[in-house]
Protein backbone atom coordinates (compact mmCIF):
# COMPACT_ATOMS: atom_id res chain seq x y z
CA UNK A 1 0.00 0.00 0.00
CA UNK A 2 1.48 3.39 -1.04
CA UNK A 3 1.44 6.40 0.82
CA UNK A 4 -0.48 8.94 -0.45
CA UNK A 5 0.14 12.45 1.60
CA UNK A 6 -2.68 14.37 1.55
CA UNK A 7 -3.54 17.91 2.91
CA UNK A 8 -7.36 20.44 2.85
CA UNK A 9 -7.50 23.07 0.52
CA UNK A 10 -8.21 26.00 2.00
CA UNK A 11 -11.76 27.11 2.43
CA UNK A 12 -12.02 23.21 3.20
CA UNK A 13 -15.84 23.18 5.33
CA UNK A 14 -15.87 19.81 5.79
CA UNK A 15 -14.48 16.77 5.24
CA UNK A 16 -16.93 13.07 4.10
CA UNK A 17 -15.36 9.64 3.24
CA UNK A 18 -17.69 6.63 1.85
CA UNK A 19 -17.10 3.70 4.09
CA UNK A 20 -16.45 0.43 2.14
CA UNK A 21 -13.64 0.18 -0.23
CA UNK A 22 -12.58 4.13 1.26
CA UNK A 23 -11.86 3.84 4.72
CA UNK A 24 -12.28 0.01 5.50
CA UNK A 25 -11.35 -3.09 2.84
CA UNK A 26 -14.88 -4.51 3.28
CA UNK A 27 -15.49 -4.82 -0.31
CA UNK A 28 -13.81 -8.85 -0.84
CA UNK A 29 -15.81 -9.39 1.90
CA UNK A 30 -19.18 -8.16 0.58
CA UNK A 31 -18.82 -9.96 -2.08
CA UNK A 32 -18.20 -13.32 -0.35
CA UNK A 33 -21.59 -12.42 1.34
CA UNK A 34 -23.25 -11.18 -1.54
CA UNK A 35 -21.95 -14.30 -4.04
CA UNK A 36 -23.67 -16.64 -0.81
CA UNK A 37 -26.82 -15.45 -0.65
CA UNK A 38 -27.46 -15.05 -4.23
CA UNK A 39 -26.58 -18.40 -4.86
CA UNK A 40 -29.17 -19.58 -2.92
CA UNK A 41 -31.70 -17.72 -5.17
CA UNK A 42 -30.23 -18.83 -8.45
CA UNK A 43 -28.52 -15.67 -9.01
CA UNK A 44 -25.10 -15.00 -9.85
CA UNK A 45 -22.51 -11.44 -9.15
CA UNK A 46 -19.67 -11.19 -11.91
CA UNK A 47 -17.42 -9.66 -9.82
CA UNK A 48 -16.31 -6.92 -12.39
CA UNK A 49 -20.40 -6.48 -12.24
CA UNK A 50 -20.09 -6.16 -8.29
CA UNK A 51 -17.17 -3.25 -8.23
CA UNK A 52 -18.88 -1.31 -10.81
CA UNK A 53 -22.44 -1.58 -8.58
CA UNK A 54 -20.04 0.27 -5.35
CA UNK A 55 -22.42 2.26 -3.57
CA UNK A 56 -24.89 1.47 -5.16
CA UNK A 57 -28.27 0.20 -2.45
CA UNK A 58 -28.19 -3.87 -1.80
CA UNK A 59 -31.68 -3.52 -3.06
CA UNK A 60 -31.13 -1.89 -6.03
CA UNK A 61 -28.52 -4.41 -6.97
CA UNK A 62 -30.94 -7.25 -6.66
CA UNK A 63 -33.22 -5.75 -8.75
CA UNK A 64 -31.08 -5.50 -11.47
CA UNK A 65 -29.51 -8.64 -11.17
CA UNK A 66 -33.15 -10.59 -10.60
CA UNK A 67 -34.37 -8.56 -14.01
CA UNK A 68 -30.94 -9.25 -16.09
CA UNK A 69 -31.49 -12.73 -15.25
CA UNK A 70 -34.81 -13.65 -15.68
CA UNK A 71 -35.86 -14.24 -12.12
CA UNK A 72 -37.30 -11.08 -10.76
CA UNK A 73 -38.20 -11.07 -6.81
CA UNK A 74 -40.99 -8.88 -4.94
CA UNK A 75 -40.08 -6.10 -2.52
CA UNK A 76 -40.61 -8.39 0.49
CA UNK A 77 -38.09 -11.01 -1.19
CA UNK A 78 -36.06 -8.57 -2.28
CA UNK A 79 -36.24 -7.04 1.57
CA UNK A 80 -35.59 -10.49 2.95
CA UNK A 81 -32.73 -10.65 0.78
CA UNK A 82 -31.08 -7.54 1.92
CA UNK A 83 -30.70 -8.54 5.32
CA UNK A 84 -29.50 -12.15 4.56
CA UNK A 85 -26.46 -10.59 2.89
CA UNK A 86 -25.42 -7.57 5.38
CA UNK A 87 -26.13 -10.14 8.18
CA UNK A 88 -24.01 -12.58 5.97
CA UNK A 89 -21.43 -9.99 5.57
CA UNK A 90 -21.54 -8.88 9.66
CA UNK A 91 -20.48 -12.17 10.07
CA UNK A 92 -17.08 -11.74 8.76
CA UNK A 93 -16.51 -8.66 10.63
CA UNK A 94 -13.48 -9.51 12.49
CA UNK A 95 -11.70 -9.91 9.28
CA UNK A 96 -11.95 -6.29 8.06
CA UNK A 97 -9.02 -4.34 8.14
CA UNK A 98 -8.76 -0.58 7.33
CA UNK A 99 -7.13 1.04 4.57
CA UNK A 100 -4.58 2.77 6.42
CA UNK A 101 -3.59 5.50 3.91
CA UNK A 102 -7.30 7.12 4.29
CA UNK A 103 -7.86 6.50 7.69
CA UNK A 104 -4.56 8.51 8.65
CA UNK A 105 -5.81 11.28 6.46
CA UNK A 106 -9.19 10.63 8.72
CA UNK A 107 -7.43 10.84 12.24
CA UNK A 108 -4.93 13.76 10.91
CA UNK A 109 -8.55 15.85 10.59
CA UNK A 110 -10.24 14.24 13.51
CA UNK A 111 -10.93 17.61 15.71
CA UNK A 112 -9.70 19.83 12.93
CA UNK A 113 -12.24 19.87 10.28
CA UNK A 114 -16.36 18.20 10.66
CA UNK A 115 -16.41 14.92 9.44
CA UNK A 116 -18.79 12.65 7.89
CA UNK A 117 -19.16 8.78 6.15
CA UNK A 118 -21.70 8.65 3.14
CA UNK A 119 -22.87 5.71 1.99
CA UNK A 120 -24.53 3.65 -0.25
CA UNK A 121 -24.46 0.44 2.88
CA UNK A 122 -27.32 0.14 5.25
CA UNK A 123 -26.26 2.89 8.19
CA UNK A 124 -26.25 -0.01 11.27
CA UNK A 125 -23.61 -2.04 8.98
CA UNK A 126 -21.48 1.09 8.31
CA UNK A 127 -21.40 2.02 11.87
CA UNK A 128 -20.25 -1.65 12.83
CA UNK A 129 -18.27 -1.57 10.12
CA UNK A 130 -16.15 1.73 11.82
CA UNK A 131 -16.33 0.17 15.07
CA UNK A 132 -14.33 -2.35 14.04
CA UNK A 133 -11.47 -0.31 12.66
CA UNK A 134 -11.59 2.34 15.76
CA UNK A 135 -12.89 5.15 14.15
CA UNK A 136 -17.08 5.34 14.97
CA UNK A 137 -16.53 8.23 17.38
CA UNK A 138 -14.64 10.16 14.81
CA UNK A 139 -17.10 11.10 12.19
CA UNK A 140 -20.49 13.86 13.88
CA UNK A 141 -22.29 12.56 11.10
CA UNK A 142 -22.88 8.63 9.25
CA UNK A 143 -25.19 8.74 6.36
CA UNK A 144 -26.53 5.17 5.00
CA UNK A 145 -28.69 4.80 2.31
CA UNK A 146 -31.75 4.60 4.06
CA UNK A 147 -31.31 8.36 5.10
CA UNK A 148 -31.70 9.26 1.13
CA UNK A 149 -34.75 8.65 -1.83
CA UNK A 150 -31.62 8.73 -4.17
CA UNK A 151 -28.56 7.06 -3.95
CA UNK A 152 -24.75 7.08 -5.98
CA UNK A 153 -24.25 8.74 -8.65
CA UNK A 154 -26.80 11.06 -7.16
CA UNK A 155 -25.84 13.40 -4.99
CA UNK A 156 -28.13 13.06 -2.03
CA UNK A 157 -26.21 11.20 0.18
CA UNK A 158 -23.35 14.00 0.11
CA UNK A 159 -25.42 16.80 0.55
CA UNK A 160 -27.70 15.16 3.42
CA UNK A 161 -23.86 14.67 4.98
CA UNK A 162 -23.06 18.57 4.09
CA UNK A 163 -26.29 19.39 5.77
CA UNK A 164 -26.03 17.01 9.33
CA UNK A 165 -22.34 18.57 9.72
CA UNK A 166 -23.71 21.96 9.04
CA UNK A 167 -21.53 22.81 6.83
CA UNK A 168 -21.38 24.81 2.61
CA UNK A 169 -21.49 21.65 0.60
CA UNK A 170 -19.28 23.55 -2.05
CA UNK A 171 -16.62 23.45 0.46
CA UNK A 172 -16.43 19.45 1.41
CA UNK A 173 -14.10 17.17 0.09
CA UNK A 174 -15.32 13.86 -0.86
CA UNK A 175 -13.08 10.50 -0.54
CA UNK A 176 -14.38 7.98 -2.85
CA UNK A 177 -13.11 4.52 -4.71
CA UNK A 178 -15.94 4.25 -7.09
CA UNK A 179 -17.06 5.84 -10.17
CA UNK A 180 -20.75 6.26 -8.76
CA UNK A 181 -19.43 8.08 -5.83
CA UNK A 182 -17.12 10.48 -7.68
CA UNK A 183 -19.75 11.60 -10.07
CA UNK A 184 -21.92 11.72 -6.56
CA UNK A 185 -19.29 14.22 -4.99
CA UNK A 186 -19.18 16.62 -8.51
CA UNK A 187 -22.85 16.66 -8.73
CA UNK A 188 -22.94 17.50 -5.37
CA UNK A 189 -20.65 20.72 -6.29
CA UNK A 190 -18.13 19.20 -3.68
CA UNK A 191 -14.20 18.12 -4.71
CA UNK A 192 -14.02 14.23 -5.03
CA UNK A 193 -10.78 12.33 -4.29
CA UNK A 194 -10.36 9.28 -5.90
CA UNK A 195 -8.59 6.55 -3.10
CA UNK A 196 -7.99 4.12 -5.90
CA UNK A 197 -4.63 4.75 -7.08
CA UNK A 198 -3.64 4.98 -2.95
CA UNK A 199 -4.29 1.41 -2.91
CA UNK A 200 -3.29 0.20 -6.47
CA UNK A 201 -6.82 -0.35 -7.32
CA UNK A 202 -8.06 0.01 -11.11
CA UNK A 203 -10.84 1.81 -11.56
CA UNK A 204 -13.86 -0.13 -13.11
Amino acid sequence: MSSAPWAAPEKTTGLIFDCDGTLADTMPIHLIAWRAMLGEHGLVFPEKQFYGFAGMPSNKIIAILANEQGKPKSPEETAAMVTDKEHRYVQKLSEVTPIAVVLEIASRHRGVLPMAVASGGEGWVVRKTLQVIGALDWFAAVVGAEDTARHKPEPDVFLEAARRLGVEPKGCVVFEDSDLGIQAAQSAGMMGVDIRPWVNKVPT
